[in-house]
């Protein structure tokens, strides 16, 4: 997945204005505790990270 895929689901779900905050302030034990930004910075993949959120946010299957 690129960047911009995993950005335009993450602002799709949480809204534009809200996604890049939740990204960077809300740690996911899925993610080892991390933040979706310190998982990209770590070189995570973006597909892992949105399926992260999406089993965090128990968001529909048509999500992932």
């Amino acid at each position: 997945m690129r960047i911009t895929d995993f950005w335009s689901r993450m602002e799709a779900h949480f809204g534009a204005s809200y996604a890049h905050s939740w990204a960077k302030d809300f740690a996911l034990a899925e993610l080892g505790g991390r933040t979706c930004e310190q998982a990209i910075a770590a070189g995570i993949e973006t597909v892992d990270i949105w399926r992260a959120v999406w089993v965090h946010e128990r968001l529909p299957l048509s999500d992932r």
